[in-house]
């Protein structure tokens, strides 16, 4: 999908629910998972057309709006954002009169036509259109207050929560002070606490790198951070992880510094080129990055030393469960420069035994098949199993996927952003569940919609 519609691999608000893959779809869930207290092990029958043309969903379920980009914030600052992207939800703190926070990414660039409002003291830089808002929702869903997060920044594509409850936001872009009308570099991550915004700021944690982020996740054992990045061409991203000076230290620890490297699989120069899912490769290595600033060279094409780095296309989401790192790359194109093809791949990393295994594939020749295209969010279903967006063109579907390998259609989006004549429909993104396990919240990237979905999950 072109550069400037991204969507994201989430995981949820509760910590005790990820996802958990062992050979081609085995193992999806941990035990304290609230999914896994209520598996599905079928569809829930065929879409309704939604007589409000918005989001098609099966017999039984209903959607709630809870913000659409052009509307006026409730805080007064100015007009919901553009291009609704990555988004997590967090529990209130115990005292709060909100029950949820929902944290959105705005993927804006410099042409977007809604940019975040510039807040004082949350504004990274002037020039910048991308950002965060927060949505504070009641015990019932309804929508409290709606506020500026984080302001001028670039690009907010993606991110990840950490175990003390704020939102790491990603900018996917490298862009340079003087271009595009940025007075300040960009490609940072941000932290952004839900709760109380300005207690985080507008400060890039550098030391994490300056590169195409897509998505982070943290070991909440270790305090280990996992990066994701999507670079748009040749060589393509890598795999990180954070060191930080301040393991698992709350709230603006990622201040303190840290050390960050690149992953290199021996003898795998591409990721692309493994096929068979259970491949796995021991004694990963990790290479400590040359200059996380990018200050004249992108990480990607500094020198790791005569073996090389290991390399991927569209490295997409990233999310922690139980032992292990989750990462997906979204598709494979050789006609784009990759090593081979492949309609989406999910990589799964053990650090205690420095372990990479390749746990699913999606495509015609694979395990899991999809009625549309390539794989790009994937995130638990409240009900059990997984949801999963597809990445491609046309009617634009959220699938599920149930333990078995058996797909089908949950929603479809009915927003029409092309003509009668071209129709092109807004897609999927930012999906993510509520911490208690019955909400699916999910964007609309362009018109920026944003969903709750409710309905009898267990089937």
């Amino acid at each position: 999908m072109p550069a400037t519609r991204r969507q994201v691999l989430t995981r949820t608000g509760a910590l005790g629910a990820a996802l958990v893959f062992t050979g081609a779809l085995g193992e999806l869930f941990l035990a304290d998972s609230p999914a896994a207290r209520t598996l599905g092990n079928a569809g829930y029958g065929p879409l309704v057309p939604d007589p409000d043309g918005l989001l098609d969903l099966p017999r039984g379920f209903r959607y709630r709006v809870l913000s659409r980009e052009g509307d006026a914030l409730r805080s007064g600052e100015g007009r919901v954002p553009s291009r609704h992207d990555g988004m997590s939800a967090f529990p209130a703190r115990p005292g709060h009169p909100a029950h949820t926070f929902l944290v959105r990414n705005h993927e804006n660039r410099a042409d977007a036509r809604l940019p975040v409002p510039h807040v004082e003291g949350l504004t990274y830089d002037p020039g910048g259109k991308g950002g965060c808002t927060v949505l504070a929702l009641d015990a019932d869903g309804g929508v409290l207050s709606e506020r500026v997060a984080l302001a001028g920044t670039a690009w907010n594509c993606a991110g990840g929560p950490t175990p003390w409850h704020t939102w790491l936001t990603c900018e996917e872009t490298e862009d340079r002070a003087g271009t595009n009308g940025y007075g300040k570099d960009h490609g940072f991550v941000f932290e952004v606490d839900p709760a109380d915004p300005h207690r985080t700021g507008a400060v890039p944690l550098t030391a994490l790198g300056r590169f195409q982020h897509e998505a982070v996740a943290v070991d909440p054992v270790r305090g280990v951070l996992y990066e994701t990045e999507d670079a748009f061409e040749r060589p393509f991203g890598l795999f990180y992880r954070f060191l930080p000076d301040r393991p698992l230290g709350g709230t603006g620890s990622l201040r303190a510094g840290g050390r960050l490297q690149a992953m290199r699989v021996p003898g795998v120069h591409d990721l692309s080129t493994v096929r068979e899912t259970g491949t796995r490769f021991d004694g990963v290595e990790w290479i400590d990055v040359p200059d996380p600033s990018a200050a004249t060279v992108p990480v990607r094409h500094q020198d790791f030393g005569p073996a090389g780095i290991t390399h991927a296309q569209k490295l997409e989401g990233c999310y922690w469960g139980g032992r292990c790192v989750y990462f997906v790359s979204s598709f494979a194109r050789s006609a784009e420069g990759s090593g081979a093809d492949h309609q989406g791949q999910v990589w799964r990393y053990d650090p205690e035994a420095r372990r990479l295994t390749l746990v699913i594939a999606f495509g015609p020749d694979t395990d899991v098949r999809l009625p549309g295209e390539a794989p790009d969010n994937i995130c638990l279903a409240p009900g059990g199993g997984l949801m999963v967006c597809e990445d491609g063109e046309g009617a634009q579907h959220v699938f599920g996927l149930t333990r078995g390998g058996e797909v089908y259609a949950m929603a479809r989006g009915r927003q029409n952003i092309g003509t009668p004549e071209r129709p092109e429909w807004g897609e999927f993104a930012g999906v993510t569940l509520s911490p208690d396990g019955t909400t699916l919240y999910v964007n609309c990237y362009m018109p920026g919609t944003t969903f709750a979905v409710t309905g009898p999950w267990t089937g």
